[in-house]
Formats: structure tokens, C-alpha cells, sequence
């Protein structure tokens, strides 16, 4: 018997696939009929797990595509559309977009990992080492963290900014990645580096000199790690994506790690969906950073309580952290996550919403997004049929 949530996600990521690589969404709506490079690295890694060759390829051509826009000083495109007419290529608005970096190496990579064609690797090693020289340059002080502008990652509406948790891990991965085929000793050692550092300043009683020394002592941490900080302090909330890499990489102590996923599945079985927010507690008009997000955006404001990056839930970031249930062996949890993430996307009769208000569940955001889908696929495969990415 077919499984029906599975079927239409992978129809999905079929309706999104064009000459170029995938498509943010099916929906012709200007800026999601991109070829963007963290969606389509996403939905690359669901291409892979699904095993289905059409994907496959579709995922091959995102990378060649994001490759062959790279500028000169190393930066991948944030998106790229490619019609009859003309090309378009945005390497971010309001800021640029730091994560398309890091996503790059990794797509590069996993698709080796699962083709076994370390020439792959090799045929991009010039663009891959541009990539990784800028965000060795973005650490600005040569301390093994970057700094993150506002706006600069796929929370482009959100309040984080500076040495932001999830950036440092999502380079943590794709080095990783690379250096799965390189082997090189600098490269591990770098690792080593970055993880100390995430460590020292983003988990409690860590020893070591910290980047902020004041406000990390006089920061309360919770179950988890905050999502940033600054020369202006930390931002406190929980990142659900972020803190689903940390436990990916096996960052911090087992303890700590246990503590991260017990506050996950407790979020989740509050909220009125199962859903893990993407950001929690919502910023309210009343907070301190409430201006700072509601000036935010370039069009119009979207991060009302409970919705968008502000405390709304999306199935692309559930899809991860139950990626990190599963690695942490909490199959049955990672069971759940899935199957509120397949009721999710079925809701308007399969419409594959890109994020949910978490208090009502009413859908937000563009329809028939792809990574919505891929989230649904990757996650399916991992729990049916232990998919393993790089990791």
C-alpha cells in the first residue's frame, strides 16, 4: 500500500525540479522561481535519500548551477534565475547570505558520498576553496568564530546577528564534509577549534576564556544553546535548526545534549500541531527586541508572535531535528516528528505550507514549497530505511 504523505512529497520535489536545479516552490511567485542554495541543497539531500535518478540529477544541476555563479571573492549565490530571456543572481538582499557558503560544501560533498565519485570533489576544489577561505575571513578576528550580519543566514527576518550558533555548525558540517575526501590535518584541527569555541561560549560551566566574559557570566542558560551573540550580549532564544545540528555534530557533553533533547520533545508535545518552533519564546511587542525585528524586513513584516521565524513552525526545520532524534537513537520520537510533519504538509488538501502559526495552526507563508516536502522524504527514509547522510 502506498504511503501517501511520502508519494505526494516526492510528486512535489518532481513539480519543483527544472533545467537548473530546484525550484523553492511550484507556485509562480517571482523570488521562490530560484534556483536558491540552501533550499536547494535541502531538497538535494531528500533527492538523495529517495534514491530516485530524475531528483538525483536535478540535485546535481543545483550544484552546477550555484558553482558556476559563484563570485569572485568566493560568495555562492543566495538564488539564481535562468530564463530564455536573462539571469538573475542574488547573493542576498538586506545582507548577505553567509549559510549559502557552507551549503554549497556540503551539497558538493554528499552527493559525492552517495554517488562514491570523490572526483566530484575534486572537479569543484577551486570553488571549494574559495569557499572556504571566506568564511575563514568572516571570522574577522581569526578566533575560529564568524560574525554573522543581521539578516545574513535563512532567519533573514530575525533578530540574530554576530557569532550566530547555527552558522558556526553548519561550517562545522561542511568542513567535515570536505574533509571526508581531503583528509587533511589543518582542516581537523580547525574543527577542533571551532567546536572548543562553540563550546566555551555557548554551553553552560564550559572552561576556557570566553568571547564576552560578562555577558556569558551573567547570561542564565537553559536547556539548551542560545541562539547568539554579540558585542551587545546574547539572544537567548532557542533555535530549533541550530540546536538540531549541535546534536547531529555531537556537540557538547552528553548531558547537555540530553537536556537539548528532552526541551525539544517537551516544546513540541505543547504546541497544538507536534511541531518543534523554529525560534521559542516568541518576541513580543512588549520585549526589548521587538524593534529591532519588526524593522527587519524589506517588503513587509511577517514576524508576528507565533508566526515566520518569530516562534512559527516549519516541517524543514522539524525534518532536521528529527534527523537529530533519530542519530540521538530516539527512534519513536523521531516516528512522531515525522508523522505531525506529514499532517502538516497535507493540510489545504496537501498545499506543503512553508511555516505554521504555532498557536492557532493556521499555514503561512508560500505554498508547494519544496523543502517543506523534501523534509518529509529525507526524514521518511532515515526512520524506514536508516539513510545515512555525511556526517
Amino acid at each position: 500500500m502506498p504511503n501517501i504523505p511520502y508519494t505526494k512529497s516526492i510528486k512535489l520535489l518532481h513539480r519543483c525540479a527544472s533545467t537548473e536545479g530546484f525550484l523553492a516552490s511550484a507556485e509562480n511567485i517571482t523570488n521562490y522561481k530560484r534556483v536558491w542554495a540552501r533550499d536547494g541543497v535541502i531538497c538535494g539531500l531528500a533527492a538523495l535519500a529517495s534514491g530516485d535518478d530524475q531528483l538525483i540529477a536535478t540535485f546535481k544541476s543545483t550544484l552546477e548551477t550555484l558553482a558556476n555563479n559563484q563570485h569572485a571573492n568566493g560568495t555562492i549565490p543566495s538564488n539564481v534565475m535562468v530564463s530564455a530571456e536573462n539571469k538573475e543572481v542574488s547573493y542576498g538582499g538586506l545582507a548577505g547570505r553567509v549559510d549559502a557558503v557552507s551549503w554549497f560544501v556540503i551539497g558538493i560533498c554528499q552527493y559525492a558520498f552517495y554517488k562514491n565519485d570523490a572526483a566530484f570533489v575534486t572537479k569543484y576544489e577551486l570553488q571549494i576553496q574559495k569557499c572556504l577561505q571566506l568564511l575563514e575571513a568572516w571570522e574577522f578576528n581569526n578566533k575560529h568564530l564568524m560574525y554573522v550580519p543581521l539578516s545574513g543566514n535563512w532567519a533573514d527576518e530575525y533578530i540574530t546577528d554576530g557569532y550566530v550558533l547555527y552558522d558556526q555548525l553548519l561550517r562545522i558540517w561542511a568542513l567535515k564534509s570536505y574533509n571526508h575526501f581531503v583528509n587533511q590535518e589543518s582542516i581537523a584541527v580547525k574543527i577542533e577549534n571551532i567546536t572548543a569555541q562553540i563550546e566555551i561560549n555557548f554551553t553552560p560551566t564550559s572552561k576556557g576564556e570566553k568571547y564576552h566574559e560578562r555577558a556569558y557570566h551573567q547570561l542564565e542558560f537553559q536547556a539548551y544553546m542560545p541562539c547568539s551573540f554579540s558585542p551587545a550580549g546574547y539572544k537567548i532564544q532557542f533555535d530549533a535548526f541550530a540546536n538540531a545540528l549541535a546534536l547531529l555534530l555531537n556537540i557538547g557533553n552528553g548531558i547537555f545534549q540530553e537536556q537539548i533533547v528532552n526541551h525539544a520533545e517537551k516544546l513540541a508535545k505543547q504546541q497544538k500541531m507536534q511541531l518543534i518552533p523554529a525560534f521559542w519564546p516568541p518576541i513580543t511587542e512588549s520585549d526589548l527586541d521587538w524593534n529591532l525585528l519588526k524593522n527587519n524586513c524589506k517588503y513587509e513584516f511577517r514576524n508576528f508572535p507565533y508566526e515566520f521565524h518569530n516562534g512559527g513552525s516549519w516541517p524543514m526545520v522539524n525534518g532536521f531535528f528529527g534527523m537529530a532524534l533519530h542519530a540521538k537513537k530516539k527512534e519513536e520520537a523521531a516516528k512522531t516528528v515525522l508523522e505531525a510533519i506529514n499532517s502538516a504538509n497535507a493540510q489545504s488538501d496537501f498545499s506543503f505550507y512553508e511555516n505554521f502559526n504555532t498557536k492557532n495552526a493556521t499555514p503561512n507563508g508560500v505554498p508547494y514549497c519544496a523543502w517543506s516536502a523534501a523534509s518529509a522524504v529525507f526524514l521518511h527514509q532515515i526512520v524506514h530505511n536508516n539513510f545515512k547522510l555525511l556526517i
